[in-house]
């Protein structure tokens, strides 16, 4: 459940082809935090296990964020997006239908987001960002700085019961305690 750079770029390549093969940088993020919820509340876990942060336009992908600011690894990155222009991230030109290339993910995870791109792909990134803000109950404004969302806070929000909240926060533990043993080792 650790964060998965090559997930997310393969995430953002699937949104960026969808989008006709370049995507404004805020509706990508949008899309992605949308998708990382959504697979939350279907399957008990992320698809990208990035970190869950408010920020005054909404709920973002921390680390992602990061990668789309230039932090992420060129080799990862640049085998499946463009460079930033702008506000707007690329399909990189060589990929043709990255939906037969995007071998992380798995159908399950590509039915979310086939599903959040059905639901949400026709918005622009304002409509997005409204959308966070009102029905993303984890999200509370930092008022120009920026805050963690606590896993318990998104559960919560997503109407897990108490059980099932502590179930599965053990369960991202375990996993993050064995990721910290395998990078030591490595």
């Amino acid at each position: 459940m650790s964060f998965s750079e090559i997930k997310a770029a393969q995430v953002a390549a699937f949104f960026a082809f969808k989008a006709d093969g370049s995507i404004n940088v805020l509706k990508l993020m949008k899309l992605m935090y949308l998708s990382e919820r959504k697979s939350y509340e279907e399957f008990g876990e992320p698809i990208i296990g990035d970190h869950l942060v408010s920020m005054d336009q909404g709920p973002v992908l921390s680390k992602t964020f990061n990668c789309f600011n230039g932090a992420g690894s060129e080799d990862v990155w640049g085998k499946w997006i463009s460079a930033k222009s702008g506000y707007q991230l690329g399909l990189v030109p060589t990929i043709k239908d990255p939906s037969k290339q995007l071998e992380l993910l798995s159908r399950a995870e590509l039915n979310v987001l086939d599903s959040i791109w059905q639901q949400f792909g026709p918005m622009d990134q304002w409509a997005l960002v409204a959308y966070t803000h009102d029905h993303c109950d984890e999200w509370e404004d930092p008022h120009g700085s920026s805050a963690g969302i606590p896993l318990e806070r998104l559960l919560k929000a997503l109407k897990f019961n108490h059980d099932d909240r502590s179930a599965l926060i053990a369960r991202v533990d375990e996993h993050s305690a064995v990721d910290r043993i395998l990078a030591a080792a490595r």
